[in-house]
């Protein structure tokens, strides 16, 4: 097993028996592995941001907080695979893009030899022009506002280039034309309006909550009201 495997593996095994903590020597035999060599993955863990914690005394060892990681899903391997090339050929500029790409590399990661292969290999065959996109710190707050439902300060530049300041409640995401927009209810002017990511120059979180607010009402009326959920996502 290599080392990305393994530090996935070790999630996984911190996972089972959560909120309870495993012993780096328990852990090491689990993995047939130097006990120096599991404190270095854990602690690797630990500086990519995973909630692992180490704890002293009797009864101690190492433990994960279950609440802010997803169970193991079993996929086919053409299902990962095919997940893997999706993710990968992500257009840089949008939405959720970092994410996609590093879910990808975990995908990768876990995959049988021959079929993460594949997978690279089909993704290395899929190009795309990338189309304007917003500056990653602008993605990232739009990214946030969205997933914690709360209100955005924007700094946005219309088509002719006038700027303008806004405070809207962020409703969700649309694509068309090779662009993304943001939907939302905008308190300025008091109405559903979409902005364009790209010609967002500045975009500032706030912590107060947002109110909630239907995307196809908000799209009621506009030249985007027929959208409709990319097919894939159907399922869900």
């Amino acid at each position: 097993m290599n080392r990305t495997a393994r530090l996935y593996a070790l999630v996984e095994e911190l996972r089972a028996v959560a909120p309870r903590p495993l012993t780096v020597a328990r852990l090491a035999a689990r993995f047939e592995v130097a006990t120096r060599t599991v404190q270095r993955d854990l602690q690797a863990l630990m500086a990519a941001g995973l909630p692992v914690r180490s704890t002293t005394g009797r009864g101690g060892g190492w433990s994960i907080d279950p609440r802010t990681t997803l169970p193991p899903v079993r996929f086919t391997a053409q299902e990962a695979a095919a997940l893997t090339v999706a993710l990968a050929a992500t257009d840089p500029g949008a939405p959720y893009a970092a994410a996609a790409r590093t879910a990808a590399q975990k995908l990768t990661a876990v995959l049988p030899a021959p079929a993460a292969d594949a997978a690279r290999d089909l993704a290395r065959r899929i190009v795309a022009l990338p189309a304007p996109g917003p500056a990653a710190e602008i993605r990232t707050a739009v990214e946030r506002a969205l997933a914690e439902g709360t209100v955005l300060r924007l700094r946005y530049a219309d088509a002719a280039g006038r700027p303008s300041e806004r405070l809207v409640e962020p409703a969700g995401l649309l694509t068309a034309g090779g662009h993304w927009y943001l939907i939302a209810w905008c308190r300025t002017r008091r109405a559903g309006r979409g902005f364009r990511l790209d010609r967002i120059t500045a975009a500032d979180p706030t912590a107060e909550p947002a109110r909630p607010h239907d995307l196809a009402a908000l799209l009621r009326g506009s030249a985007a009201a027929g959208a409709r959920p990319p097919a894939a996502l159907g399922p869900l």
